[in-house]
């Protein structure tokens, strides 16, 4: 197997600052959308190194099913079911009672998705840089 480690967390590396442009741009919704996307793409990197292919896009369930030495704390476990909430909802209309996704998101919403993906990314950085240290 192929592993693209490096691949994937540069592209997370760019939704975490696609996120940060969607903020300044007050495109609030695609902010958390971005975040969640790249706090996604940075685990998927770290099961990469391990030589794993992961599917799914629930990060908190890959973060969660990875093996116990490559596990983060559950405060970032707990993290990562936050920014979950960020995947379908802030796309499409009928995820919610009424209005586009757009009116739901608010600034401090970016802010915190941004927030945890930057920890997701760094705690995954730091455990790919473990890996190819060894």
């Amino acid at each position: 197997m192929v592993r693209r480690a490096r691949d994937w967390l540069d592209q997370a590396l760019r939704d975490l600052n696609h996120a940060k442009s969607d903020l300044d741009g007050e495109y609030y919704e695609w902010a958390c959308f971005s975040a969640q996307q790249a706090a996604e793409k940075a685990v998927k990197a770290l099961y990469q190194a391990v030589g794993i292919d992961a599917w799914g896009h629930s990060v908190w369930i890959l973060l969660d099913n990875l093996p116990e030495d490559l596990k983060p704390s559950e405060e970032l476990i707990d993290e990562a079911r936050e920014i979950d909430r960020f995947y379908i909802p802030t796309r499409y209309p009928n995820a919610h009672a009424a209005g586009p996704p757009y009116v739901y998101y608010m600034k401090r919403d970016a802010k915190r998705a941004i927030e945890i993906a930057s920890k997701i990314i760094k705690y995954c950085e730091d455990k790919i840089k473990e890996i190819e240290s060894k």
